[in-house]
């Protein structure tokens, strides 16, 4: 009776599979099942899951071809713009030839005229500037960066010879009518790059007035002086973030700490600004 036991449980186990296999069957035919067949769900879903990627795999590169013309376009208006940019720093190149000789003697207006000459270069390159940002509309600060130093530098150099001229600041709105970018559109002078270029001419004074006061002009380090300390109060008007214009105003700082020394040193000496020592003065009269 111990060996027919295994015996008993393995018809039991038998008849119940064969028993739950059967009720899978149809009733009036047996060897119909009456449910759907697994294998055909499994392929199935195989089908929608291969439909699915196809579908993804086509969204992508249409997205990607619209990427692509995208970027395609853009490097075409960079090249453009890169072109007139070149041309800009080459006519500014020429500007700062010229004012560099302002250094080695007194401002004449021989020299001056030479510089004023580029203007009119630089007002029809930003014009052409203007006609490739005609076709981004909206797209001005996209492309910005392309020129902004390059308009630094050209405001830097038309603040320095308005100054030599008139000893005043050129205001934001003398530079957009020089550069023509005084216009309707988008197209303008950035506010941020006149204030740049306004901390890179005040650069160039205290150099300005170590060589005017080697040439005799020693009533130079006074009006500097003035200048330079009016300019630093306005801009501590502004509230600025501690960025790259931030760190040009720092400088500005340095550059008026160098026109104070001179104007000390010259005061000190008891020298007059037509070139003579006051004890000079007191002897011939």
């Amino acid at each position: 009776m111990q060996f027919m036991k295994p015996w008993f449980r393995n018809g039991s186990f038998c008849h119940t599979v064969s028993r739950s296999f059967l009720l899978t069957l149809n009733p009036n035919n047996p060897f119909i099942f009456s449910s759907p067949i697994r294998p055909l769900s499994f392929f199935s879903s195989s089908m929608a899951s291969t439909h699915f990627s196809s579908s993804s795999a086509l969204s992508l590169e249409k997205q990607f071809g619209e990427f692509r013309t995208q970027l395609e376009e853009s490097g075409t208006v960079r090249d453009r713009i890169r072109t007139v940019v070149t041309q800009i720093e080459s006519t500014t190149r020429l500007m700062y030839a010229n004012i560099l000789l302002v250094h080695h003697s007194r401002p004449t207006p021989e020299l001056l005229e030479k510089a004023k000459s580029q203007i009119d270069v630089l007002k029809d390159k930003y014009k052409q500037l203007a006609d490739i940002l005609g076709g981004c509309t909206g797209q001005y600060y996209r492309y910005h960066g392309d020129w902004k130093s390059e308009t630094q530098s050209v405001v830097s150099m038309l603040t320095f010879m308005h100054w030599l001229e008139t000893g005043t600041l050129l205001e934001h709105k003398e530079a957009e009518e020089k550069l023509g970018l005084n216009g309707p559109d988008e197209f303008n002078l950035d506010v941020e790059d006149y204030l740049v270029g306004v901390c890179f001419m005040s650069n160039e004074l205290p150099r300005y007035v170590v060589n005017q006061v080697t040439s005799g002009d020693y009533d130079c380090p006074r009006k500097v002086l003035k200048f330079l300390t009016d300019l630093h109060a306005a801009f501590r008007m502004l509230n600025l973030r501690n960025d790259f214009l931030r760190k040009k105003f720092d400088g500005m700082k340095y550059d008026l700490r160098k026109v104070e020394e001179v104007y000390y040193d010259v005061k000190i000496r008891g020298l007059t600004p037509n070139g003579e020592s006051i004890e000079g003065v007191k002897e011939q009269s």
